[in-house]
């Protein structure tokens, strides 16, 4: 039995394009001789349609394209969609062959942590789905079902010789060794042989890498996917186990961050039909790498970059920009800000009059320069990319309706040391971020001899303290107990508590640890617990 993994990049709700897409890789699943083509999880409509999946008429759209897929001869389909039964909403997975529908398996495990939902939506299935094809039987599960124990024991229990598994399965950091690892076990605990198919592609704060694979009896890796990129990975089961067949190499860790952040600036422009990207310059490291980014994504001719310095700017940030931009080749230009500024700062005397200068002046800056470039959004239809990174976001150093204005946040989820790690893997693969951009002290430039070291811990500390706390949960006295000053620790975890605020007003970015920013991190805004 030869089984085809259909990895590609559906768009959510477009189930027509989606549907066509599958037709074609079935088609070219046939031409290689496969006799079975499994599609990822919710192929049919992209993973997650989130509220789509309580309206009737999307259950309509996804019988229709059932219908269709019907009509195909000559290869067994499994096909992930949502499906329902009465009052009962399913992530089902349902098996077609020339005009017959072998059977529909329900996803037995929901999850309800990190980024996912199911809960709210699906009930979870009460039975193992175990199909023949030809002399083999090939039992089916979903993704989070090859995490537990359970649905893998209860479809070698109901005879499966290979098991077929339909994931959606969002990049953080070391998922793809964590992919390998849950299928070994399984592997290791039934006696049966798993081929894994992913998605690939941008679904706003997620990215799907891809990486799909099969692993043997033993539970070792004997074929995988490419990340990143569509493939149908063809995998022979033959003997009692599936053989030996491609295996692409994957990238190290710093490059599957950086193709994750590609990945979902490619896809939350192109998916919502944006003709490009707009975002503001300022000489330092994090908008270097969102440029970067930009390009990588977009091409060079999609991307406007503006400069926007002040009386604060340094020069060597308007030459390393201007370097930067040449090497690139976007369309570049640059506004300055302090005319509007002095007009701004005039309007306010009478309100200001016998109040010292202090951050308000600093964010009226940010918030001119967030004004220009969305009055060149509006202009041109480009989406703003936001360039502030993890950290800032942490302790809420970035200007609400200034440098946070955008419908982009590349960095969202970046930490800043990432961020240096990231620029100079960049410019390992050739050249274009200045290396005086990522040597410099950060700053903000909106005072002068200001560093970012002035307000915050050093970066070192201030990210080992986010990851324990944020990403892993640790209380404070847990970090400081750790070794961390206890000084520091404390202002980490005020700055973030008293920014909730800040944050849920961010634009959305791409997931790159396992807590983000985003749907995985949900704290009330008012909040008073210690």
């Amino acid at each position: 039995m030869r089984i085809a993994l259909a990895q590609f990049n559906p768009v959510v709700g477009d189930i027509a394009g989606n549907t066509r897409k599958i037709l074609d890789l079935a088609h070219a699943a046939i031409a290689q001789g496969a006799d079975v083509l499994v599609t990822p999880e919710l192929a049919l409509t992209g993973y997650s349609p989130e509220d789509l999946l309580l309206r009737d008429s999307f259950y309509r759209a996804c019988g229709q394209a059932l219908d269709e897929l019907l009509e195909l001869d000559g290869i067994t389909l499994v096909i992930g969609h949502p499906a329902r039964m009465g009052a009962e909403r399913f992530n089902a997975a349902t098996v077609l062959r020339d005009g017959n529908r072998l059977g529909q398996y329900h996803k037995m495990q929901l999850p309800n942590d990190e980024v996912f939902d199911e809960c709210r939506y699906f009930t979870p299935g009460a039975a193992p789905l175990v199909f023949q094809q030809g002399d083999a039987k090939v039992g089916v599960l979903i993704c989070e079902d090859i995490w537990s124990v359970d649905p893998a024991a209860e479809a070698a229990d109901a005879g499966a010789d290979v098991v077929v598994v339909l994931n959606a399965s969002p990049f953080h950091r070391n998922k793809i060794e964590t992919r390998h690892a849950a299928l070994r076990y399984r592997a290791e605990e039934t006696g049966l042989p798993f081929a894994y198919v992913n998605l690939t592609g941008g679904q706003d704060e997620l990215v799907f890498d891809g990486a799909s694979f099969a692993v043997n009896r033993a539970g070792e890796v004997v074929a995988q996917a490419a990340a990143y990129d569509d493939e149908l990975l063809i995998v022979d089961f033959d003997g009692g186990d599936l053989l030996p067949g491609a295996k692409a190499t994957l990238p190290g860790p710093l490059e599957s961050v950086y193709r994750t952040l590609v990945t979902g600036v490619r896809d939350y422009i192109g998916k919502n039909g944006f003709p490009g990207a707009l975002l503001g310059l300022s000489g330092g490291i994090d908008s270097a790498l969102t440029l970067a980014v930009a390009v990588d994504a977009l091409g060079a001719d999609k991307v406007h970059a503006v400069m926007m310095p002040s009386r604060y700017t340094a020069d060597i940030s308007v030459t390393d920009s201007r370097d930067m931009v040449n090497r690139l080749g976007v369309k570049y230009e640059e506004i300055e800000i302090w005319p509007m500024y002095e007009s701004f700062v005039q309007a306010l005397a009478p309100s200001f009059a016998g109040l010292a200068e202090d951050t308000t002046e600093e964010n009226l800056q940010a918030r001119i320069r967030g004004t220009l470039l969305m009055a060149l959004s509006n202009k041109s239809g480009k989406l703003v990319l936001t360039t502030g990174n993890k950290s800032e976001m942490t302790t809420g150093y970035c200007t609400l309706y200034g440098d946070m204005a955008g419908g982009f946040a590349v960095l969202k989820d970046v930490a800043k040391t990432l961020v240096f790690e990231l620029c100079r893997w960049r410019n390992l693969q050739g050249e274009i971020i200045p290396e005086r951009i990522i040597t410099r002290p950060p700053s903000a430039e909106l005072r002068p001899d200001q560093t970012d070291q002035d307000s915050l811990p050093p970066y070192e500390v201030l990210d080992a303290i986010m990851a324990r706390y944020v990403e892993e949960n640790l209380s404070a006295d847990a970090i400081i107990a750790e070794g961390y000053a206890e000084a520091d620790v404390r202002r980490v975890v005020r700055l973030l508590k008293i920014n909730e605020y800040k944050r849920r007003q961010a634009p959305v970015g791409p997931r790159v640890t396992h807590r983000g920013f985003g749907k995985d991190w949900r704290y009330p805004i008012t909040n008073k617990f210690s």
